[in-house]
């Protein structure tokens, strides 16, 4: 197991190892690497391990940025997540930070649920996550690189990454704005499958350590959340899906005061806006040798926008279909991803469409509130793999309201055309 230790201050002891442009990790010509893996974030990161635990020699990880950095998320890490890495060898991600036991989920008419998680949740700032999966990666016996990819040439034998970087195979891990996807022929998620938020960091609530999130009535599908991070602080943030019109800084921020009003703007900290590509629209998961994994194929959570355990998931099996089958990796790893997320991916798109009604919420906060059991379904399907059940159905459509007969007063159905 590899053991990445911390504490609740440190981003540990990762820096951006960049060795001479075609020089391997030990001074030899570089030649062709058996996977390259664009973007370092988690899913890069599990790409990369993955890729070496299942046999590859050179593996190479690329990112733009020098680590540690920063990274706009809600920096929830469930415990789905933490699975994956333990899969993949890697303990300590969340060393020095406190379990979040709870979660309050309040609707858009105000209805509120209040629960134990089945399986406590973490707040760790991305600033560190993601240093200490690099750190995991490099300990794992990836190479670490600073480098913008900006073109990708797809030959028979191999890939070239801007006419200098050969492979047997390439991972895009390189987030929404993907340069692998665009390389691929795949369009940013058009509106109503891709969203928007802001995040900052303020002073966490007074009360109990819970993950809160609180949906909007007003501009419906759109949320805000507080996270406590365990040090004084929390993670907030609002977001909403895109429907054709531009949203400004001062609109998200204007929401989040009105949706949290404990949390007052000017305290606020480190604001970045992202957006969210939902799974509702994902384009094909790879090409030849290509293959995309994370927020590059469009893997958010549709209904909660959780993307952390998606990207580690998909970026593992993708790292193992590229080491395994460089040739036929995108068919590989289609098949692996189906078999893995295929059914959870279309339980969240059914229960994204049916969200897309506020009373459709507010009666899985009632039946959530009413019944253990669906709520824990509720979260399984949020935070990680999980999938709709008749049970829940049934809980849900019970807490519908009825609609309105009409016709006689009598209460003769109205006729038939």
């Amino acid at each position: 197991m590899m053991k990445v230790a911390a504490n609740s201050n440190s981003v540990d002891a990762v820096n951006l190892m960049i060795d001479a442009p075609g020089r391997g990790a030990a001074g030899q010509d570089e030649g062709v690497w058996d996977v390259v893996v664009v973007g370092a974030g988690p899913a890069g990161a599990a790409a990369a391990i993955g890729a070496r635990r299942a046999g590859a020699t050179r593996v190479l990880l690329l990112d733009r940025s020098d680590f540690p950095r920063d990274k706009a998320c809600g920096d929830g890490i469930a415990a789905h997540a933490l699975d994956v890495l333990a899969e993949l060898g890697v303990t300590g991600a969340v060393d020095g930070y406190p379990p979040l036991p709870a979660l309050r989920l309040v609707g858009p008419g105000g209805g509120t649920v209040a629960r134990t998680l089945p399986r406590p949740a973490y707040t760790v700032p991305r600033q560190v996550f993601d240093a200490r999966l690099v750190a995991a990666a490099v300990a794992a016996g990836a190479e670490l690189r600073r480098h913008t990819v900006r073109r990708m040439e797809i030959a028979a034998d191999r890939v070239v990454l801007d006419g200098e970087l050969s492979a047997r195979a390439v991972v895009g891990a390189d987030g929404a704005g993907s340069v692998v996807r665009r390389a691929l022929g795949h369009p940013v998620n058009p509106d109503r499958h891709l969203a928007l938020a802001i995040r900052g960091y303020a002073p966490a609530p007074a009360g109990p350590p819970e993950q809160l999130i609180v949906t909007s009535a007003a501009r419906w599908p759109a949320y805000t959340w507080a996270f406590p991070i365990g040090d004084g602080r929390a993670n907030v943030g609002y977001g909403e899906v895109l429907r054709g019109e531009p949203l400004t800084r001062a609109h998200l921020l204007d929401r989040m005061a009105a949706l949290l009003p404990g949390v007052d703007p000017a305290t606020v900290t480190g604001l970045r806006a992202h957006h969210l590509p939902l799974s509702t629209h994902r384009p094909a998961p790879g090409r030849g040798r290509v293959l995309l994994a994370g927020d590059a194929l469009s893997l958010i959570n549709p209904f909660t926008g959780e993307g952390i355990f998606y990207a580690l998931r998909s970026g593992a099996l993708a790292g193992a279909a590229a080491a395994g089958s460089p040739a036929e990796a995108a068919r590989v790893y289609a098949a692996a991803l189906r078999a893995r997320l295929g059914t959870h991916l279309r339980h969240s798109s059914v229960a994204a469409w049916l969200a897309r009604r506020r009373r459709v919420v507010d009666a899985v906060v009632g039946a959530a509130r009413r019944d253990e059991r669906v709520y824990r379904t509720v979260v399984e399907l949020g935070l990680g793999d999980g999938r709709l059940d008749a049970r829940t159905l049934m809980a849900i459509g019970a807490d519908l309201p009825r609609p309105r007969r009409t016709g006689s007063p009598s209460g003769d159905m109205p006729p038939r055309h």
